[in-house]
C-alpha cells in the first residue's frame, strides 16, 4: 500500500505524542521510568498481528511463524511509523528522568 509523505508525517507525529504521552502518564503514575519502552514491544505485537494475545502461549508455533511473515511484510512507512511510536515511549523515560533530577515530584 502506497501512503504520502504527508500522511507519513502526521502519522509519525501521532505515534510520538500518543506514546509519550501514554509513556509520560504511566511513568508519573508508577513511578517507573521505563514501564512503556518495556511495554511497547508487546504493544507492537498487537498491532502488527491480528493473532489473539492468549495463542503466543497455547500455540507458539504458529503465531510467532504468523508473527515474522507479518513483521516481514511491513512496508517502509509501517516501521518508520512504528519506530516513532518506540522513540516517543523511550523520550518520555528521559524526560520523566530529567525532571526527577532537577526535583520535580510527580505524584
Amino acid at each position: 500500500m502506497n501512503m504520502s509523505i504527508p500522511i507519513l508525517l502526521v502519522s509519525v507525529l501521532l505515534f510520538f505524542v500518543l506514546f509519550f504521552g501514554i509513556g509520560f502518564l504511566l511513568n508519573m503514575l508508577l513511578r517507573q521510568t521505563w514501564i512503556m519502552a518495556i511495554i511497547y514491544p508487546i504493544i507492537f505485537v498487537l498491532i502488527v498481528d491480528n493473532v489473539r494475545f492468549i495463542e503466543y502461549i497455547t500455540n507458539p508455533k504458529s503465531s510467532f511463524t504468523l508473527l515474522g511473515n507479518k513483521m516481514i511484510s511491513l512496508s517502509a512507512f509501517d516501521i518508520i511509523i512504528l519506530l516513532f511510536g518506540f522513540f516517543g515511549a523511550i523520550c518520555s523515560g528521559f524526560v520523566i528522568k530529567t525532571l526527577r533530577s532537577k526535583g520535580y515530584q510527580m505524584f
